[in-house]
C-alpha cells in the first residue's frame, strides 16, 4: 500500500503547476474555483429565480444532487481523513477541510455532468462533460488533491449522478 501512495503522491506532483506563473496555472486556477458549491449553489438558486420551469425544475434538482454529493464526500473524507497534499495555494480549502479523499470538486464535477446527460439538455450535457475533468485535473495541478483523490471522487460522481438521475 505505501508504494501505491509513494506512486500516487509522484504522478500528481508530476501535474503540478501551482508555483509555475503563466497561461497554464491561471487556467488551472479558475478551473480549480470553478467547481466550488457554493458557486453552483448560488447559480443554481439565480436560475431558479429567473428561470422558466424548465430551468426551475433542472435548477432544484441539481441544487439537491449537489447538497447530497458533497454530504456523501464528507462522511468518506471523515472516515478515511487523508491529509492533503503539502502546499500554499487554496488556503481556504486547506483550512476548511484538511481531508483530500475523495476530491468532493471532482465528485460534483461528474456528478453534474452526468445529471446533465440524462437530463439534458444536450448542449449543457456536452459543456459539462468537457468541463468536469478538465476541473478534477485542476485540483492536482493546484496541489490540492493527489490523483487517487480525483480519481476517487469521479468515481463517487459517476454513481451519485446515475442513480440520482434515475431518481429525479
Amino acid at each position: 500500500m505505501e508504494s501505491l501512495l509513494e506512486l500516487d503522491a509522484r504522478l500528481s506532483q508530476r501535474l503540478h503547476v501551482a508555483d509555475r506563473p503563466g497561461l497554464l496555472r491561471l487556467l488551472a486556477v479558475f478551473l480549480a474555483h470553478s467547481g466550488d458549491s457554493w458557486f453552483w449553489l448560488l447559480g443554481l438558486g439565480i436560475l431558479w429565480l429567473v428561470g422558466s420551469d424548465f430551468w426551475k425544475s433542472r435548477a432544484l434538482v441539481l441544487a439537491a444532487s449537489v447538497l447530497i454529493t458533497a454530504t456523501l464526500v464528507l462522511v468518506v473524507k471523515f472516515a478515511v481523513r487523508r491529509r492533503r497534499p503539502e502546499g500554499e495555494w487554496g488556503k481556504i480549502y486547506r483550512s476548511t477541510d484538511p481531508h483530500s479523499f475523495p476530491s468532493g470538486h471532482a465528485a460534483r464535477a461528474v456528478m453534474l455532468a452526468v445529471m446533465a446527460a440524462l437530463l439534458g439538455p444536450s448542449w449543457l450535457a456536452a459543456l459539462l462533460l468537457v468541463w468536469a475533468p478538465l476541473v478534477s485535473l485542476a485540483r492536482i495541478a493546484m496541489g490540492l488533491h493527489f490523483v487517487s483523490d480525483v480519481a476517487a471522487g469521479m468515481a463517487l460522481g459517476i454513481a451519485v449522478g446515475l442513480i440520482l438521475g434515475r431518481i429525479f
